[in-house]
């Protein structure tokens, strides 16, 4: 098995361990993944519930706020995610002392994800039957159980498939990211696999990111499955 691994994928056996090897890197992307998928889905969800709730058909109608936060969330979706790495530079080294590396790719990674997530949340919510929003206006529930009770309970399996299609992206993204310097697969896949035209490093590289998207894909439709039966 190692004479085949030496023959057909040497840089990948030689880049292996060791620092910026591929265990590093997949740790990075995991920890990248990890962290910005927490703290976007926090605000992501936080966002969403807000459009759902100041909308005109919402609990709580606010067309100011609404119009308002709707305006930011278009804005911060519609720039890529390339140019916002440039242009947060200076407010992700206050943040977090850097803009290279693993950490430095965090704030850029939240501030990108969490738009789309909070429009995928909306998208989700909306969805929530609003015969059962009555039914709970109309027992007395207030906007706050309304919204822990009725819309997250009742949205929780399309909540799952937009949380996970959003996990799915934000790989991607930490690879976009690891290509500009912040660590990770999409560093070793460009850094190591292409500049240096070692092309198995490139290829593991894709392999082991699309791995990972399937595993992620899998789980979310596991718990999918779970919740509709």
């Amino acid at each position: 098995m190692s004479n085949i691994l030496n023959t057909y994928l040497p840089n990948v056996v030689t880049n292996w361990y060791g620092e910026g090897g591929f265990v590093q890197a997949i740790w990075e992307t995991l920890y990248m993944t990890f962290y910005s998928a927490l703290f976007a889905g926090i605000i992501g969800i936080i966002l969403g519930i807000l459009l759902v709730v100041t909308d005109k058909n919402g609990i709580k109608p606010n067309k100011v706020f609404y119009n308002i936060l709707d305006k930011v969330v278009n804005l911060f979706r519609s720039i890529p995610f390339i140019i916002l790495l440039a242009v947060i530079g200076p407010f992700t080294r206050l943040l977090v002392g850097q803009t290279i590396g693993p950490k430095g790719a965090l704030v850029p990674l939240i501030i990108g994800t969490a738009p789309f997530f909070a429009r995928q949340v909306q998208l989700a919510l909306v969805e929530v039957d609003p015969g059962v929003i009555e039914a709970a206006e109309s027992i007395g529930l207030s906007p706050l159980q309304i919204i822990f009770r009725v819309y997250l309970r009742e949205g929780l399996p399309e909540l799952i498939r937009s949380g996970t299609l959003t996990i799915i992206s934000l790989i991607g993204l930490t690879a976009m990211a690891g290509a500009v310097g912040g660590g990770g697969l999409g560093n070793m896949a460009i850094s190591v696999g292409y500049q240096r035209f070692e092309n198995d490093v490139t290829i593991v590289s894709m392999l082991l990111i699309l791995v990972l998207v399937f595993v992620i894909q899998g789980i979310g439709d596991f718990f999918v499955k779970k919740l509709e039966h």
